[in-house]
């Protein structure tokens, strides 16, 4: 019997930390996933911003529009991207 759940220890758990993503240097890349995370959240995306705060920050009003949300989220490094391979050249 001791291997059945509790749902009741579920609730109680603290839920597991979000992995950061890596720094982003490229401002090009910096609008593009700004860009991607801000139709995310046009659509109905949770916003990741009251998750934490960065150190000896302090705590200020959310902006209220998707791009600005979307920019300060991947500043924080709270979206996970992934940049694909660049296509092989063809053989000659």
């Amino acid at each position: 019997m001791e291997d059945v759940l509790d749902p009741a220890a579920e609730l109680d758990a603290a839920p597991a930390p979000r992995p950061k993503a890596t720094p982003i240097e490229s401002r090009f890349l910096f609008v593009d996933v700004a860009a991607m995370r801000a139709k995310q959240l046009r659509r109905g995306a949770i916003v990741r911003l009251d998750e934490m705060l960065e150190v000896g920050e302090v705590p200020r009003p959310l902006p209220h529009k998707a791009e600005r949300i979307a920019m300060e989220e991947v500043r924080r490094n709270l979206v996970l991207y992934e940049v694909p391979a660049p296509p092989k050249a063809p053989e000659r």
